[in-house]
């Protein structure tokens, strides 16, 4: 029994960088990219045609950002899982996806095996985060953002998400199952704004 395929929509505004990004992600046997588009609207036709189990998302889009179309996707209901891909790991982008719904975030700047990782993990309902965005969240779990009154365990789940830890790994760390790990990650994602990424 062979595993099912993982159907990816890329979505970035440069037509050679999503070339580039196809070549690689379909050289992975279980990766499938069945659409490609270059703006907001375009990506969210697609999603909204295909339902692909992951949506590689730039930020940065012409017309409707990728923020403006993770939120969408949220309020739509769709089961889709978000990896955000972009140049920039300021802030206020970061944060910004987050709260949009997005599930991981790795830069464009990644070795491929980094990115195909990601993707596979996203498929999978978990995140994955490139360093400059682990920092973040490492530091979130030390001062979150405004208005998170993250718990003690919370902060540790955080921080244990912030060395790139998944959902295994943390549990095993915690002493607590990969399920009240999820719990604890929806209790997170939802103080510091987000719709719960993790369905």
């Amino acid at each position: 029994m062979t595993n099912p395929m993982i159907r990816v929509v890329l979505v970035d505004d440069h037509p050679a960088l999503r070339m580039g990004l196809r070549i690689m992600l379909e050289q992975a046997p279980d990766i499938q990219v069945v659409a490609e588009a270059g703006s907001g609207a375009e990506a969210l036709a697609c999603i909204e045609a295909l339902r692909p189990e992951v949506v590689v998302l730039d930020c940065q889009l012409p017309g409707i950002s990728g923020m403006e179309v993770a939120a969408q996707v949220r309020r739509l209901g769709l089961p889709v899982h978000i990896l955000a891909l972009s140049a920039y790991s300021d802030d206020q982008v970061v944060q910004s996806m987050i709260q949009a719904g997005a599930l991981g975030y790795v830069l464009k700047d990644e070795a491929p095996a980094v990115i195909v990782a990601a993707v596979r993990a996203a498929s999978r309902g978990e995140g994955r985060w490139s360093a400059a965005v682990v920092t973040k969240l490492a530091a979130w779990a030390v001062r979150p953002p405004p208005a998170a009154d993250l718990t003690e365990r919370e902060r540790d789940v955080l921080r244990l998400l912030g060395r790139g830890w998944d959902n295994q790994r943390i549990g095993a760390e915690l002493h607590i199952s990969e399920r009240t790990v999820r719990f604890h990650l929806r209790n997170i994602y939802d103080k510091i704004g987000a719709p719960n990424p993790l369905g």
